[in-house]
């Protein structure tokens, strides 16, 4: 996720718990475990033909990266309560049913924070092209996303909460 992504991040209260979670791990847990590697891997000797003194120092600045980057995004997020989704329009914690008018087929996707996405279960979050096309729509509303296999047109059937 680049860095403008994460200034425009929805996160439900879930996504933030389980970012939080992660970021603890990592300055806890992993930031010790890559000190340790590094401290016996310099015990080794010569650094400059040490490949497991790189590694770790590849280490380090992978999790000193990945926790800048969790640190931005939690600091930038909108964090929305799924509890407050109504089923008047789609929003993330709505359930929504779509008729896929090339296909001519119903499908039914659940509008989730991006931490909760799994494509296969059609669990797709609010920032993704058929998410970002089905938020704020009201059944009856024809939305058209422009995806990788290219534009998709559907009708929004039904609306519940997850």
């Amino acid at each position: 996720m680049s860095e403008s992504m994460a200034q425009g991040v929805v996160l439900t209260v879930a996504d933030k718990n389980k970012l939080e979670a992660e970021l603890n791990m990592l300055k806890t847990v992993k930031k010790a475990e890559v000190t340790r590697d590094i401290a016996e891997a310099r015990a080794h000797g010569d650094l400059s033909e040490n490949a497991e003194y790189d590694e770790a120092k590849n280490e380090e600045a992978r999790v000193q990266g990945r926790i800048m980057q969790l640190e931005e995004m939690l600091a930038n997020a909108t964090i929305v309560d799924e509890g407050e989704a109504t089923a008047d329009t789609v929003s993330l914690g709505t359930v929504v049913t779509v008729y896929d008018m090339e296909y001519e087929e119903e499908d039914e996707y659940t509008i989730v924070g991006f931490t909760e996405s799994d494509p296969a279960k059609l669990f797709i979050s609010g920032e993704s092209p058929i998410g970002a096309a089905l938020m704020g729509a009201k059944v009856g509303d024809v939305v058209e996303a422009s995806t990788p296999g290219g534009i998709v047109k559907m009708e929004v059937r039904a609306i519940k909460r997850r």
